[in-house]
């Protein structure tokens, strides 16, 4: 079962005036390099995601993101340290980034674990607590979250997907992907504002024990009668071909509708949801399979009205109890 680490971050979200987040649907190639998906043309790529943080840069002060959420596995590995300075030296205080890595393996994500160890411990014991000197080549898909606090100071945190999509796995058990044991709850100080990160499939996996979105569901649930919070955003980063198939919509419906019993602690979450755009390229996904589609779902108390533009418009999720801002598939960028 997941394993919820919880984390207090040094944040001031605005209260009444909205949270401004920079959404990137940016394109992406992976193909396989042995038995890790390693992003194409990597220079390339590093270029465009630090375009992205030039981007939020560049914003006025009245615009500037509390959040930059760009896809799974849209940075090099060996990009990490250039990125985190343009972060650092760049960007402004008070902000959260959300990002995927290419696969890195099972020692590499130790190493990162270990060089911020601070902020990391917890999910570092997990990794060691199950994983032997046979398993240092396991694929691991990371989640990157990186917080820049009010003071300036720059927190880096990592968790592993715990769910692979299909050209993740292998029919042999010592190099299937890593998978994950936690994750991550995000509670500011200043404002009662509660996020987590999630990878993909993250959202939808369970088992015949276990779901990853009723021990979300739950913990929000004791958030709200512990502390009378919420969890108010919930950020999904995918590379997804398939980004509204049906298990997507099943889990939608049973996070939002209360069906069974009530959930007062993610009644008010916005579930965003940041996938590469048409463009992308990966290993192992058919001509009929399409990227993009972003969105940003809210429950139905908080109903947005009717809307169908070019490169948006909102809808019900096909008849579920949630209202959807739909984006479109195409490469740009959503603030």
């Amino acid at each position: 079962m997941v394993h919820i680490i919880e984390h207090s971050v040094d944040l001031e979200m605005p209260l009444g005036s909205g949270v401004n987040t920079l959404i990137a649907q940016t394109p992406n190639r992976l193909h396989l390099e042995g038995r890790l998906f390693k992003i194409v043309e990597a220079e390339t790529q590093a270029e465009v995601f630090l375009s992205v943080l030039q981007v939020a840069a560049q914003q006025p002060v009245e615009d500037r993101p509390h959040f930059i959420i760009q896809p799974e596995s849209t940075l090099p590995y060996a990009a990490f340290d250039r990125a985190l300075e343009v972060i650092e030296r760049h960007l402004h205080e008070n902000l959260v980034l959300v990002f995927g890595i290419e696969h890195i393996t099972l020692s590499q994500y130790r190493e990162l674990l270990e060089r911020f160890m601070e902020d990391n411990v917890q999910t570092l014991n997990s990794v060691m607590a199950d994983s032997g000197e046979d398993t240092r080549s396991k694929p691991v898909n990371t989640c990157v979250t990186i917080i820049k606090e009010r003071s300036g100071r720059t927190r880096c945190f990592f968790s592993a997907k715990t769910h692979p999509f299909a050209g993740e796995e292998t029919v042999d058990h010592l190099f299937d992907l890593y998978k994950g044991k936690t994750f991550l709850l995000f509670r500011c100080e200043q404002v009662p504002f509660n996020f987590m990160p999630l990878i993909c499939f993250d959202y939808v996996y369970r088992d015949l024990q276990h779901s990853n979105i009723m021990a979300i569901i739950e913990k929000a649930n004791e958030i709200y009668y512990r502390h009378h919070q919420n969890l108010d955003m919930l950020v999904v980063i995918q590379c997804n071909p398939k980004p509204e198939h049906k298990v997507f919509r099943d889990v939608a419906t049973g996070f939002y509708g209360e069906h069974l019993f009530k959930t007062p602690g993610t009644r008010d979450t916005l579930t965003v949801f940041v996938n590469t755009s048409a463009e992308t390229e990966l290993a192992g996904t058919s001509g009929t399979d399409t990227f993009g589609y972003s969105s940003i779902l809210c429950g139905v108390r908080h109903r947005l009205p009717r809307i169908k533009l070019s490169e948006y418009k909102t809808d019900d999720f096909l008849g579920t109890p949630v209202s959807r801002l739909r984006f479109g598939n195409g490469t740009r960028l959503y603030l």
